[in-house]
């Protein structure tokens, strides 16, 4: 190999490295869920949030002491890392609130929809411009969103009406985390394990009684779920370390691919097809967003380099 393939060879091996870490990375998302819907049916949301925000902290207090806990605590904007921690709570909650009742991919085709939220909440709350073909995609996307809840007024039960509800405090938190970007990795991950915990331990004391018996076995489970959790953030991380977001974001559609199989082997859910349809038209507006905004980022940069 000579020292002018080199890097490209090297270039070549990290993308494949990356789109593999993001495909592991999604499975174990996806397993994530399969673990909560599981779990949920036993335990309270509160319950099982609490033992697994613990959980996470456990793991990775040897990289909070290493960070400094008073960098983790003294942040610039601290109201506004309390709220994206607070909407990632109510992201989380929201989640296995709704997926105790309803099938994984139709859980799931909601939280797909939050990229079509953030592009439609982006000029308003962050002053970006999104143009006709954004917005085309973006009502698009919200067409895909109607579709699958299938409006009626047996539709519009309460765990649908949660799933919206989280799917969007999970838009507003990406878009606290756009101006929250430069706080490092380790400082955003405390607050947000931090603020889970406190929002399920209120929940806990809202209604003590909902918390159940556990033996060693449950307590292992539940701590599971929140190292799950965990590790399949770090492979996104460094899925996107390795390669181009253009190249790996996309990948994260494959949650709906587990969503159906898994859904299908472990609880027997058979997708309707307007949860389909709706689905391939939010994954679609989603994906359109997504390029046109690396192309419009590409563009200014081109434009700065040559000015």
């Amino acid at each position: 190999m000579t020292a002018e393939t080199a890097p490209v060879a090297h270039t070549s091996n990290a993308a494949r490295n990356g789109v593999l870490i993001m495909l592991l990375g999604m499975l174990m998302f996806s397993l994530n869920d399969v673990m909560g819907k599981w779990l949920v049916s036993t335990y309270s949301v509160s319950q099982l949030m609490t033992i697994r925000s613990v959980a996470a902290l456990i793991v990775l207090t040897p990289f909070f002491i290493k960070r400094g806990w008073r960098s983790l605590v003294q942040v610039d904007r601290p109201w506004l890392h309390a709220l994206r921690s607070l909407l990632f709570a109510v992201d989380a909650s929201a989640f296995y609130f709704a997926v105790a009742y309803m099938p994984l991919a139709d859980t799931m085709t909601y939280w797909l929809a939050a990229p079509i939220y953030v592009a439609a909440a982006s000029p308003l709350l962050l002053g970006e411009h999104v143009g006709w073909r954004r917005w085309t995609a973006i009502l698009i996307g919200f067409a895909g969103v109607v579709i699958a809840l299938e409006p009626s007024s047996e539709s519009f039960s309460l765990p649908a009406l949660i799933a919206l509800v989280g799917s969007a405090a999970f838009a507003f938190a990406l878009l606290l985390g756009r101006t929250l970007r430069s706080t490092p990795d380790t400082t955003l991950i405390f607050w947000q394990l931090s603020g889970a915990l406190i929002f399920s331990l209120v929940g806990v004391g809202a209604n003590p009684g909902g918390w159940a018996p556990m033996d060693m076995q449950a307590v292992l489970c539940l701590s599971l779920l929140g190292i799950v959790a965990m590790l399949a953030h770090i492979l996104v991380s460094r899925s996107l370390k390795l390669a181009d977001a253009a190249t790996v974001v996309p990948l994260q559609y494959t949650l709906l691919f587990w969503a159906v199989v898994f859904g299908w082997i472990f609880f027997g859910d058979t997708p309707r097809w307007t949860v389909i349809l709706g689905a391939a038209l939010i994954i679609a507006s989603g994906l359109f967003i997504f390029f046109r905004e690396q192309q419009l980022k590409r563009r200014a940069l081109s434009r700065n380099s040559e000015s």
